[in-house]
């Protein structure tokens, strides 16, 4: 892996600790009674970062973690991302204005919320354990695996935070995620 990555990839523990706490403070913005085009833009940004973290933890995270143990929450993991889907994609097929958007959306919630609390409680201090040389390596590939999953959805990204976002705060995200694109873009090269 190259140096840039390496100075600035968090741990897969905290990589994954970071996801949850931002799926989490975007369910929290979530309102029934908010407009429609609000629901629209934290909906679409809740299921973009969930698949996309999904992912990570499929394709990197839990393998490691397999090689090193079996526990029952880890067999458990992959079925309950696979409900999150099913959510996810019962969702994109809603409007804002359907009677089960905001119950689907509920739902979602609960399911990522336990999911959450067992990776916290149980998996990631297992990680920590049985995985602690090779914790940063798995922080680097997810992070280089992360940048190449985002780069392509970076329109949408904007998007969903325009439709999620006052005026004022999109000034700071455009800049955030300006830079985001130009760190990407320069991973990428690397």
């Amino acid at each position: 892996m190259n140096s840039t990555l390496l100075s600035i990839a968090p741990n897969a523990t905290n990589m994954i600790r970071l996801d949850h706490t931002h799926a989490l403070a975007t369910f929290h913005q979530y309102k029934t009674t908010s407009r429609p085009q609000i629901k629209r833009g934290l909906v679409n940004t809740t299921c973009l970062a969930l698949e996309i973290h999904a992912q990570l933890e499929e394709e990197i995270f839990y393998p490691a973690l397999r090689e090193v143990s079996s526990h029952e929450a880890l067999q458990k993991s992959v079925p309950e991302h696979a409900e999150m889907k099913r959510l996810i994609a019962l969702l994109r097929q809603m409007e804002p204005e359907d009677a089960r958007y905001d119950d689907t959306y509920m739902e979602l919630m609960r399911d990522v919320i336990h999911h959450v609390a067992d990776e916290e409680t149980i998996l990631l201090p297992e990680a920590e354990r049985l995985l602690q040389d090779q914790l940063g390596e798995l922080g680097m590939k997810m992070t280089k695996r992360r940048v190449e999953l985002v780069v392509p959805k970076t329109k949408d990204i904007a998007v969903n935070m325009a439709r999620a976002t006052s005026g004022t705060s999109m000034a700071l995200l455009a800049g955030l995620m300006l830079g985001g694109v130009l760190l990407g873009k320069r991973l990428s090269r690397d």
